[in-house]
């Protein structure tokens, strides 16, 4: 049979600002963990204040969280006073519990030994069943009346996932149970094999892209006429994080460890910077997987919470970044530095063939899957230097523009008039937003007519944008799209080319295919 843990304590004088202000995360990540560990919930206890405890008075408002046997719950809510009455009787139930054999463990989270949880750890101390927990005052008093504790831990520098992941560590070492830590977020079950499975390039750049964005922003910025010194630097200056934004997310997704990964991240991250972006995903890279290593080795070796969190984020990070910038940044920016060099010498030869070879190519690229595994990486590093991209512009152009035109002909003149609602909502996130081309997939998959025309549509403003030798950027309105570019005008035309065409080329196939329903549905009633 599986083992029972019983959540006891609450949210504490420096856990709650630790994430005991957010009892539904703190207390959802321990069920996760313990579920990963393959254990059950046998009770919750759990008095949540509005206010840190050292510094609470009887009427502040409080919430007593228990457990149902299928999720958590709030069961009472009223002043401190009112909440601790209540829960020192729901105390009794756990205890008794406890005594009937019910709960095989305990995790305290600064728990009250000598009232609110009296009952139940004076039941765990006779029943001599195994506790772990945080909150150093707390633990020692519990250990003090004889509760056989197997680990503890202050809060200080620990994050609720790494807090219940010492506990269930603890718990499935005693118990000789095997543990793998889950990484989704609180609710979910999420393990993987090893930390290299969740590597993702795809996963990395997408949630980095909207500090692209920002940067071609400040590009802007900066070249707006009579902008101080101090303002038109702000490009430089995010050129320079952009390394630390991948490191941080990077050493965020490798880990699964949240708070911890997100320092180590920006430490490896900030000692990156030379290796420019491939530079700054090794580094976050590296840093994630070293954050696993650290924490669970400093677990076995019975390292306390706070001091495993302190190693696992800060020596991982600067292990990381230290290896980047003495080894890797000159071989990763002489790679980022090659592909540039690669695409410039191709536009050099013959830029109108390249971009409409490139818009010919993007759609079949992003159906197959090839897009964000290898041109949003392209577009990433051109960005990195510029601000902008010759693959952003043929991305805008040649899917968010040929997008719209198809969502748009659809809406004023759609084949069935039911799709009109489904594609009006399309155009808008399309030209509102410079994503969603998948809008379009419906209309597309539908009529061969269509897809041919979105493929001469990004074929021939391709064309356009290699004509104008235009670097721009998707993901960002339509309308400020231009404004993003090396040559407005240029983008502008090119968009407008991408656009108009799928809108009339979609017209006509909807033209064709309704005049083709009415025939049949004439027949249909003839015959």
């Amino acid at each position: 049979m599986s083992k029972k843990i019983a959540i006891l304590g609450s949210s504490g004088g420096n856990l709650y600002a630790l994430g005991g202000k957010d009892p539904k995360g703190l207390l959802g990540e321990t069920v996760q963990q313990i579920k990963a560990a393959g254990m059950e919930v046998g009770a919750v206890l759990f008095v949540a204040a509005e206010a840190s405890m050292d510094f609470v008075k009887p009427t502040t408002k409080t919430h007593l969280w228990t457990w149902d046997g299928n999720d958590l719950g709030i069961v009472l809510s009223g002043t401190l006073d009112e909440v601790n009455a209540a829960a020192a009787a729901e105390d009794q139930k756990v205890a008794q519990l406890i005594a009937n054999g019910e709960i095989d463990g305990i995790i305290l989270a600064s728990a009250d030994p000598e009232r609110i949880n009296k009952e139940s750890i004076e039941a765990a101390i006779k029943a001599k069943i195994p506790a772990t927990g945080t909150g150093g005052t707390s633990m020692a008093k519990a250990q003090t009346k004889g509760l056989k504790v197997i680990a503890v831990s202050g809060t200080t520098g620990t994050t609720n996932r790494t807090r219940a992941v010492a506990s269930l560590f603890a718990l499935a070492k005693h118990w000789d149970m095997k543990y793998r830590p889950a990484i989704g977020n609180a609710g979910e079950i999420e393990q993987s094999g090893s930390v290299f499975s969740r590597i993702s390039l795809r996963g990395i750049l997408m949630a980095s892209l909207p500090g692209f964005i920002a940067m071609a922003l400040t590009l802007v910025i900066s070249k707006i006429p009579g902008m101080p010194e101090s303002v038109t630097s702000l490009f430089d200056t995010m050129i320079g994080a952009l390394p630390i934004i991948v490191a941080a997310v990077a050493a965020k997704q490798v880990s699964g460890m949240n708070e911890v990964a997100i320092v180590s991240g920006v430490v490896a991250g900030v000692l990156s910077t030379d290796g420019g972006l491939i530079g700054g995903i090794i580094g976050g890279v590296a840093a994630g997987i070293l954050v696993n290593v650290f924490l669970m080795k400093c677990l076995q070796w019975k390292f306390p919470g706070t001091t495993a969190n302190i190693v696992a984020g800060g020596l991982s990070g600067l292990i990381a970044g230290l290896l980047v910038h003495f080894l890797i940044a000159p071989v990763a920016l002489m790679a980022g530095n090659g592909i540039r060099t690669l695409i410039d010498m191709a536009l050099q030869y013959n830029a109108v063939l390249c971009g409409a070879v490139a818009g010919l190519l993007i759609w079949p690229a992003i159906i197959g899957g090839v897009y964000h595994a290898a041109i949003l990486p392209i577009v990433m590093l051109e960005m990195e230097k510029t601000g902008n991209s010759f693959l952003g512009a043929i991305d805008m152009c040649g899917l968010v523009m040929v997008s719209a035109g198809i969502t748009l002909a659809n809406t004023i003149y759609p084949r069935i008039k039911d799709e009109a609602a489904v594609a009006a909502p399309g155009f808008f996130i399309n030209i509102a937003f410079g994503t969603f081309v998948e809008a379009s997939y419906p209309f597309m998959f539908s009529n061969r007519l269509v897809f041919g025309g979105a493929l001469l549509s990004a074929c021939i403003s391709g064309a356009v944008v290699g004509l104008f030798q235009v670097r721009g950027t998707a993901y960002v309105p339509s309308v400020v799209a231009p404004t993003l570019s090396n040559h407005p005008a240029g983008f502008l035309i090119s968009m407008l080319v991408a656009g108009i065409s799928a809108f009339l080329i979609t017209l006509m196939a909807n033209k064709i295919a309704r005049v083709r329903d009415a025939k049949k549905d004439k027949e249909i009633t003839l015959s």
